[in-house]
């Protein structure tokens, strides 16, 4: 048996023994940290557990077809093939269970997800691209079920582009586009909608994707007769199975302890979707879970005896060596040496990856009792703060969380006193904190020079002449600078392609960069952003379009989970510059109200969100994100594709700058914050206001994440000393948020003489029709009148009141 065909000169019997003895030994090695690391959860020194136990075998199968430039998508069951491909040892095993902060020591996330989440570094410590041509790449695995999937279909399809888009620079990312996306999934996962739709997109796309379904017949506790019709889930996508005359999947069917079988049947799968850009499905069969579903809970309790003495019997590493003794590639008592050994080695490893967790932070115990004992010595409440030092060194294996807690504590019993002693704690617990904190919080965006908070505004110029246009024209044509300027940019999303996108924005550019390029989707929001993920990870620039803001709500869970966290849970060593497009605001009907924005807000906190309030500032936010490397959301205004603005003679150049609100009424009276469509409201309120002698400033807040850094927000209200924020969200929501960063960020309330105010839409949804936004959002009456009331409460005399 060759375990790889496609090898060009017969290998001995002795190498072959040889590669087959260490296969084995890899899978030893990963089943004894599976077993040791449920000891140390059991134990108390890790939080929490999920192994690969049961999948050894299969992966170094999968490993084995694995090459240099590919990229895995997986979960949390994938630490045997991390360990075949050479990105993952045995002590980096327990650093991640043991969630050592120290990326060097815990490469996958420097301790930020439990053990079992991997990834690889695409980025060095500066934040530009290492070659990923040249190593094995993992994406940054999520624990939500299936939220792998849509990331694996860009991963996939980024192949597609480079093998046949002309002129992207593809050095570090792309030899011709032969790399495959390898997914893997439990089987029980493929219940969830997100498998569905990914399937059968790669299907439609026809990429170079190769997804294992890892079968062990239960979902946690739950059979797979209560997961899967038929009980087998590529039974029932066999219709996806391509055909002479239909394009479609390749399906393979293996045990997961059958070695030779696996061996065979990665090879030509990998052999088939490398060279044809043809997705396939393995379906892995029959594996085992020797420790049940995670450390939470036993198997035994949902497992009958049948069931578990078939799992020992079938378990792939026991199959394997049964059918290594029975080929005389090793006796038995070979195998038990080995054995053996490893174990001696996975318990020192273990041991010196706790060691080098635990020392620097005995390291700093030690240092916070040694200042709490001389706060002890000097203070009247001494008796206090030696019981705090006795807590603490009772206690072996300190957390940081019980060092920082009784320094903290004691500084309360000497809060009315003054001495040296207390000015060292209070510097200490200051440099302390300083210095921990961003082990857990930094890179929650971008800390390169690329940043988009780096980038310059750039100012639109026009000609004396300058034409006015629609605003839909503007944007047409920025497009189409940025898709001749950047051969690597791309745009994709219903209706995206063929017509232009639903308002022109895009109207004849597939045309002009074809269909790859500008391409159509099918009604499959997930998919769409996972596109764009996955491609961006790789490398390339792509704008993915939804085409209506509330459609948002499809993709969410993608959004909040996968891309808004990529670069924080990597420490800074993965990015997806992803750019989301589309539409809202001021939408009529229920299921087109534009009301989501407080939960987009809440949840996708590591992404920009930006609310321009016309087509020119909209186009010069796409100009700065490209010129960045962090994921956006750009919510365009439905009802300003037709409105006339004057086409820039710097198009493709001008940057609308992300954080800065800017004044677009000036006035003494009163501040009122808005942003999107909703402005042209407020401007209109502001002039009839006028009219009665009330001089309102309007700021156009522009970017929501992030939120005015430059603080100019405060410096109006230092002037008018009244505030108002108007949203056509609902209560509580975006208006609540921007009032939120103006008190409390800010510090507005220094400067207020009135009650600072939010006017924003009913708690309903909008009824349809134009009566419908009147009577369920902010009317320019509403927006009058509530400013008229403020007046009112701050003289009466002017202002009587109203109604």
């Amino acid at each position: 048996m060759k375990t790889k065909p496609d090898t060009k000169t017969e290998i001995t019997f002795e190498d072959f023994k040889a590669e087959v003895l260490n296969d084995y030994k890899l899978a030893v090695t990963s089943r004894e940290c599976s077993l040791l690391g449920r000891r140390e959860v059991l134990t108390g020194k890790a939080k929490f557990g999920i192994f690969g136990d049961g999948k050894e075998i299969p992966q170094i199968a999968w490993a084995k077809a694995f090459e240099n430039g590919d990229f895995r998508s997986g979960y949390y069951r994938d630490q045997t093939f991390m360990m075949a491909i050479g990105e993952l040892t045995v002590h980096q095993f327990f650093a991640g269970l043991y969630a050592n902060t120290d990326l060097k020591e815990e490469p996958m996330s420097a301790g930020r997800q439990m053990g079992g989440h991997f990834a690889t570094h695409s980025l060095d410590a500066n934040g530009q691209w290492n070659n990923l041509t040249e190593q094995k790449n993992s994406s940054a695995d999520i624990s939500p079920t299936a939220g792998q999937m849509p990331r694996l279909l860009g991963l996939a399809q980024a192949s597609k582009i480079y093998r046949n888009v002309e002129g992207i620079d593809t050095t570090n990312f792309s030899k011709s586009g032969n790399e495959i996306a390898w997914g893997t999934i439990g089987n029980a996962s493929t219940s969830e909608g997100l498998f569905f739709e990914t399937i059968n997109a790669a299907g439609v796309l026809q990429v170079p994707m190769i997804i294992s379904i890892w079968d062990d017949n239960y979902g946690i506790s739950v059979h797979a007769k209560h997961q899967t019709t038929k009980e087998n889930i590529s039974e029932i996508l066999k219709g996806f199975q391509r055909t002479e005359d239909q394009k479609g999947y390749e399906i393979f069917r293996v045990n997961g302890w059958n070695y030779p079988e696996l061996m065979d049947t990665y090879q030509r799968a990998a052999m088939i979707s490398r060279k044809e850009h043809v997705p396939v499905m393995i379906h892995v069969q029959e594996l085992t879970q020797p420790q049940g579903h995670s450390t939470s809970g036993s198997h035994e309790r949902y497992k009958d005896l049948e069931r578990l003495t078939w799992e020992a019997e079938y378990d792939c590493n026991a199959q394997m060596r049964k059918w290594m003794v029975s080929n005389n590639i090793a006796t038995d008592d070979e195998l038990l040496d080995l054995e053996r050994n490893i174990k001696r080695e996975v318990r020192l490893a273990k041991k010196e990856a706790w060691l080098t967790f635990i020392s620097p932070i005995l390291e700093e115990s030690k240092a916070a009792i040694n200042l709490l004992n001389q706060l002890a010595t000097t203070s009247a409440n001494g008796v206090f703060i030696r019981k705090l030092i006795s807590d603490l060194e009772t206690i072996e294996e300190p957390l940081r969380r019980d060092i920082l807690s009784a320094a903290r504590k004691a500084l309360r019993y000497v809060v009315s006193e003054s001495s040296p002693t207390k000015v060292a704690l209070q510097n200490w617990i200051n440099h302390y904190i300083e210095t921990i904190q961003p082990k857990y919080s930094s890179h929650l965006h971008s800390e390169s020079n690329q940043n988009a908070l780096h980038q310059n505004e750039v100012l639109p110029t026009y000609d004396d002449n300058a034409t006015e246009v629609d605003g839909r024209v503007v944007l047409r044509e920025n497009f189409d600078a940025i898709f001749k300027t950047h051969p690597e940019s791309l745009i994709f999303g219903e209706d995206a392609g063929f017509i232009g996108d639903v308002n022109q924005g895009l109207e004849g550019l597939q045309e002009k960069y074809g269909e790859l390029r500008v391409s159509d989707t099918g009604i499959r929001e997930a998919t769409i952003i996972g596109q764009g993920i996955g491609m961006s990870m790789r490398g390339l620039r792509p704008i993915a379009e939804i085409q209506y803001l509330d459609y948002i709500m499809y993709a969410l869970q993608i959004m909040s989970d996968d891309l808004a966290t990529v670069q924080y849970r990597t420490k800074g060593r993965q990015k997806a510059p992803l750019i989301v497009r589309t539409r809202g605001h001021r939408l009529e009907g229920i299921w087109h109200s534009g009301s989501q924005m407080g939960g987009i807000l809440n949840l996708v906190r590591g992404i920009h969100v930006l609310v321009p309030r016309n087509m020119t500032k909209a186009a010069g936010f796409y100009n700065t994100l490209l010129a960045s490397d962090e994921p956006a959301l750009v919510v365009e205004c439905l009802n300003g594709y037709r409105l006339k603005e004057k086409l820039p003679n710097n198009i493709g150049e001008f940057k609308t700058p992300i954080g800065v609100v800017e004044t677009i009424r000036e006035g003494d009276d009163i501040t009122l914050v808005s942003y999107g469509s909703t402005l042209r409201l407020v401007e209109q309120a502001a002039k009839e206001l006028q009219e009665v002698g009330i001089d309102a400033e309007i700021i156009d807040v522009q970017s929501l994440l992030p939120f005015d850094i430059n603080h100019d927000i405060v410096k109006s209200i230092a002037k008018t000393n009244r505030v108002m924020v108007i949203d056509e969200d609902v209560k509580g929501g975006a208006s609540a948020y921007i009032l939120d960063q103006i008190i409390n960020e800010q510090n507005a309330f220094e400067y207020l003489d009135s009650k600072p105010t939010t006017l924003a839409a009913k708690p309903h949804r909008p009824a349809y029709g134009t009566d419908g936004d009147y009577f369920s959002k902010p009317s320019v009456e509403d927006i009058f009148e509530a400013i008229y009331d403020v007046m009112h409460e701050l003289n009466p005399m002017d202002f009587p009141k109203l109604r």
